[in-house]
């Protein structure tokens, strides 16, 4: 009979991981890493934290909008999966520089900045076509055409998009 070098699936192992590594170029993670770090005016947030002088030191904005929204591209949406992925997955540790927010941190995340998350995806959209990704005559989510329903008073057109951004930035 044949022998084998004995292998053991229920071992732990210590391995050394550097995390910039780990988010490759070209990848998913890679690009919502670099826009949520350098294009995303994330100050929406800081009125949010009155911590400065007492009080414990809270998770970064950018790291939990990073786990969440990489978890979401994947389809996880449970606030519990997602502290699970962080403690098990090596991208989302390598996203959330290790740190283990937990499940009810993300879920009043979450709840908690709806009008900052607005603004956030108006930015999104910005870069978007800043990088000639969007075209001017349709928009379409996850390539789904979708019908609209909303007040001809509320559409927006990118003309106006960017003179907004433009007001905002002066």
């Amino acid at each position: 009979m044949a022998k084998y070098i004995p292998c053991d699936y229920n071992q732990s192992s210590m391995v050394v991981i550097n995390f910039n590594d780990q988010i490759q170029t070209g990848t998913f993670e890679h690009a919502l890493h670099h826009l949520v770090d350098t294009k995303l005016d994330l100050s929406l947030f800081e009125a949010v934290y009155r911590n400065d002088d007492n009080g414990r030191p809270a998770y970064d904005p950018a790291i939990l909008l990073k786990i969440i929204l990489f978890a979401y591209s994947k389809g996880i949406t449970s606030s519990r999966e997602i502290e699970w992925c962080c403690r098990h997955n090596i991208i989302f540790m390598a996203l959330s520089c290790q740190s283990t927010p937990r499940f009810t941190t993300i879920a009043e995340f979450i709840s908690g900045h709806s009008d900052a998350v607005e603004s956030l995806f108006e930015q999104v959209l910005l870069v978007c076509d800043q990088q000639g990704l969007l075209g001017n005559e349709l928009f379409a989510i996850d390539g789904c055409k979708m019908p609209s329903n909303a007040a001809k008073e509320s559409r927006v057109h990118i003309k106006n998009w960017r003179r907004k951004e433009i007001r905002s930035n002066t």
